[in-house]
Parts: C-alpha cells; sequence; structure tokens
C-alpha cells in the first residue's frame, strides 16, 4: 500500500477522501438532527438531471451541476417550508423528476462518456487535481457558513419557534441549509456517486449522535466517523479490486449494523441484570 501512495492518482484518492469527509460529517450532522434525510436524497438523486443537462449542451458538468442542483434544491426547500404534512410526496416527484430528466438527457446526447458512471457510483480513484481544489473551495464555504451561523443553526435545529423569538431569521437559515446540501452532494457524489451519496452522508453523524453532547462534537465525530470510513473503503478496494464507493459504504453499513447489535445486545443485558438482582429491601 506504501508503494501504491506514491502514485498521483491514489493522493487524489485520499484528498478527495478528506475532503469529502468534512462536508459529510458537519453537513450530515445537520441533515440528521433536522430530519431531513429524505429531503437530502432528493437533492442528491435531482442532481443527475444536471449531469444529464451538462451531457446534452456539451459544457463543464461540475458547474453545471452545481447550478442544477442549487435550483433544483431551493425548490425542494421553497416548497417543503412550513407545509408540513405530505411533503415526502412533493420531493418524491421532483426526486423521480431529477432522475428521468437526467437519463432523458444522456439518452438523447450523442456517444458514450466513461466519465457518466463515475456519477452513479463514483470514482475517488479518477478525481484530478483540479477537482481537489474545487471541493477545498466547497468546504471552506461550509465551514464559514456554519461557524458563522453557529448558534442559529443550534437554535434552529432544535427548536424552530423559540429560534424566531429569538431573533434569529429561521427561513434563511432554512434555505442555507438547503443550500449547502447540495454544494455538499455534488461535491461527494464524485467520492461514492449520487446513488450512494445519502449513506455517507447519514451514517457518520448516526453513529456520532449517540456520544456527542454538543452539535460541534457530534460534527467532529462524524468527520472523523467519515474519514475512517473513507480510508478504510480506499485500502480495502485496493486490495479487492472492487469499486470503491459501494466498498466505503460498505465498511460503514458493517460498522453501522455492528454498533446496532451491540447496544441492542448491551441493552438487553442490562434489563436481565436488573431483573435478576434482589429488590432493595
Amino acid at each position: 500500500m506504501l508503494d501504491v501512495l506514491t502514485h498521483q492518482f491514489m493522493q487524489n484518492a485520499l484528498a478527495a477522501g478528506v475532503l469529502a469527509s468534512i462536508a459529510c460529517g458537519v453537513i450530515g450532522t445537520l441533515v440528521v438532527v433536522n430530519r431531513i434525510v429524505f429531503l437530502a436524497g432528493g437533492v442528491a438523486h435531482a442532481a443527475y438531471g444536471g449531469v444529464g443537462i451538462a451531457f446534452w449542451l456539451g459544457v463543464p458538468v461540475i458547474p453545471t451541476t452545481v447550478g442544477f442542483t442549487l435550483a433544483a434544491a431551493l425548490g425542494m426547500g421553497a416548497l417543503t417550508y412550513e407545509r408540513g404534512e405530505r411533503t415526502d410526496t412533493l420531493v418524491g416527484v421532483l426526486w423521480a423528476a431529477g432522475m428521468a430528466l437526467g437519463i432523458l438527457l444522456v439518452d438523447l446526447s450523442p456517444g458514450y462518456n466513461v466519465d457518466l458512471m463515475s456519477f452513479l457510483f463514483g470514482s475517488i480513484l479518477a478525481v484530478p487535481t483540479q477537482e481537489l481544489w474545487l471541493m477545498a473551495g466547497v468546504d471552506g464555504v461550509i465551514l464559514a457558513a456554519v461557524f458563522y451561523w453557529y448558534k442559529d443553526f443550534i437554535a434552529f435545529s432544535f427548536d424552530r419557534e423559540f429560534a424566531r423569538t429569538a431573533g434569529v431569521r429561521v427561513a434563511f437559515i432554512h434555505y442555507l441549509l438547503i443550500g449547502l446540501v447540495a454544494l455538499s452532494v455534488v461535491m461527494i457524489i464524485r467520492v461514492v456517486g449520487l446513488i450512494l451519496v445519502i449513506a455517507l452522508l447519514t451514517i457518520p453523524p448516526h453513529l456520532a449522535e449517540t456520544r456527542s453532547h454538543s452539535l460541534a462534537a457530534m460534527m467532529l465525530r462524524a468527520v472523523l466517523y467519515a474519514l475512517a470510513f473513507c480510508m478504510a473503503g480506499l485500502a480495502l478496494s485496493y486490495y479487492w479490486d472492487t469499486t470503491s464507493g459501494a466498498t466505503i459504504i460498505a465498511v460503514a453499513t458493517v460498522v453501522f449494523l455492528a454498533q446496532r447489535l451491540l447496544g441492542r445486545f448491551l441493552r438487553g443485558r442490562t434489563r436481565y441484570r436488573t431483573a435478576a438482582s434482589p429488590e432493595d429491601s
């Protein structure tokens, strides 16, 4: 493995894993605590429409996908903002519409481009250096926004009515969060693909949530979890000659299931000991 690290493509892959982990940990935490996982999934799949537009027009994929995904995400945010029930239907429609648009435009595009599959299933080993700079820029935007509006995000995430009374611009924070989710999705699809991106956005924060006592601590733990999954998945995909994105998600899933099973087992033992212990006199 050390010999492989001398190659530029592997160095780029490691850097992409680190940068994607930062976005996953920070934005994924906000997605989980605000319970907008389904909305984030809709944004991720709608992003394929931007990929299709780029291939159909023959223009750069990443900038086009960023613009389309931001528009789709803000549209979903407008449709779901304070609408209460049945918002899952609206998100589902836009989710399917974005995927359908992308598929149709790709079908209408002349020729076949191998890069298309990297957006579906990820290709961390093929991330070029110029995209690393783009990913670093997105991380900078995410970190700056979350740091500047950190207290607003806390109030927004745990009690929106209190946030309003405290003077927090709830609508602004809502759309800001949706926009950051869109940027993160486009950034991460090059690592694990848009089909698997929602898993990397949600599994690390979920694992971090049970061991954290603040939003910042949860973000940090989620970043470390995501980084561990990316590094382990990258190493295993090299040794097993498997798809890197799928291997990263497989590692995350195994850890997630192991934690759930271990937690259930420990809770069962605690209840058994409590039931078996003699009553206090």
